[in-house]
């Protein structure tokens, strides 16, 4: 009886309690950091596959929701609009995004310079347009590419015709990319300087030494370097021109989003208008859904492209 009495407290010495030290702190960790998943589910997942839920019905947003299987993707990819507005979308992100990424890289390159004696103030000023309304620039923009604007005097100044950017299918184009460019310019910007201040500068006082132009330190060494924020940079440039709305809908009004206008029209504005003009948000959370697609689509095209070139060379072994 008594060898009983003693191995039975002994027994439960050794069984551990639940709440130990460990499984507390990382009870106290899941707490902190469990708002932003929270919110996110709320905010970001339900979102999502709620849009994905009602592009199988037919909605309103005030009736009841008829289910409708896939007839509203055979609506929307049977719509010219929408096809012209995915084109619209394709067009504008080259013409605004490529052109965008050469300067901002230039203008990193120029404010990393040494030779630049007012590095702190030009960073201001090339970002300022990242911060400043969108509103306010689409209506200095709609002044500047007017009929009378200072464009058309521009192009007329050097002897070339009046071009018509608030209505022509090119001129709507160029307008919009212009003002793409200039607002995104100078974020690419300082995402590439602080690339390249990243890059140790012995590299470049070696490269010298050997004998090394300033264009073949730029092709040896300060793009191969930099290349992971060119990557960076190029995916998010490339994700938020498919996403393109703020900047056509400003610029044109509520009449570049209709069928009468389809110079401007872009996939996000074509989703805008079928929900909140036409009241078919089952054609809209359809086009939500194949823009979430294209998006995806051409963003492992995008890192395909990159590793190609040597972006992703985590693989590989010397």
């Amino acid at each position: 009886m008594a060898d009983l009495a003693t191995a039975k407290p002994l027994q439960n010495e050794g069984k551990k309690p639940f709440w130990t030290e460990t499984r507390r702190s990382r009870l106290t960790a899941y707490t902190f950091i469990s708002p932003f998943f929270i919110l996110f589910s709320i905010f970001g997942l339900y979102p999502i596959f709620f849009t994905i839920y009602l592009s199988f019905f037919k909605w309103d947003a005030l009736g009841p929701m008829k289910f409708v299987g896939f007839r509203n993707y055979e609506l929307i990819t049977s719509d010219p609009t929408f096809w012209i507005s995915f084109s619209n979308t394709l067009i504008m992100a080259l013409m605004g995004t490529v052109p965008q990424l050469i300067m901002a890289l230039f203008v990193a390159i120029m404010l990393n310079s040494a030779l630049n004696k007012f590095k702190n103030t030009s960073r201001i000023l090339f970002f300022m347009p990242n911060i400043t309304s969108i509103v306010a620039v689409a209506l200095v923009f709609s002044t500047m590419f007017g009929n009378n604007g200072m464009i058309n005097w521009l192009l007329n100044t050097m002897g070339m015709e009046s071009m018509a950017f608030n209505s022509g299918w090119w001129g709507v184009k160029i307008a919009i990319s212009t003002m793409v460019m200039w607002r995104w310019m100078g974020y690419n910007a300082i995402i590439f300087l602080s690339g390249l201040q990243s890059i140790p500068t012995d590299i470049y006082e070696a490269a010298k030494i050997d004998g090394a132009s300033r264009g073949q330190q730029m092709i040896y060494i300060t793009l191969p370097l930099l290349r992971p924020f060119i990557i960076f940079v190029t995916l998010i440039s490339t994700i938020g021109a498919l996403q393109l709305f703020t900047e056509p809908y400003v610029f044109l009004g509520q009449s570049g989003t209709g069928s009468t206008r389809q110079e401007g029209v872009t996939m996000v504005t074509y989703l805008y208008s079928e929900a909140f003009r036409n009241g078919f948000f089952g054609t809209a959370a359809a086009t939500a859904v194949m823009l979430f697609a294209f998006t995806i689509i051409f963003s492992v095209l995008n890192m395909m492209i990159s590793s190609r070139m040597g972006g992703d060379t985590g693989g590989k072994k010397a």
